[in-house]
């Protein structure tokens, strides 16, 4: 997902099979299927029978790299201050969370 969004995959791209995942990475053949299900109930890969699994068309991100870097220095410094500022992994992980679902952090 994050390496279509990233442009490091485009459409048309072919992914490696569910053996070839397995053969690759010490992983559950059964796993590697569900996320293919998954990823191709999102949208974001379709699988073409006799052919292999592909990035699906419709998945590309419209947001130029040259955009995505500048949210990127932004985001890295942001997670700077939230660091400064005390939080761990998992905090700056969960106001992102927050963030993203447009929440505030509760009152104490």
């Amino acid at each position: 997902r994050q390496a279509v969004v990233l442009g490091s995959l485009l459409p048309g791209d072919r992914l490696p099979s569910v053996r070839e995942v397995v053969g690759q990475v010490t992983i559950n053949p059964n796993t590697v299927q569900r996320a293919y299900r998954e990823l191709e109930h999102e949208g974001v890969i379709e699988a073409r029978p006799g052919l292999g699994t592909f990035v699906a068309g419709r998945a590309a991100s419209a947001v130029s790299s040259a955009t995505m870097n500048e949210l990127l220095g932004a985001l890295c410094e942001w997670v700077e201050r939230a660091r400064t500022a005390g939080l761990d992994d998992n905090g700056v992980a969960a106001l992102v969370a927050l963030a993203l679902r447009g929440e505030e952090v509760p009152a104490r």
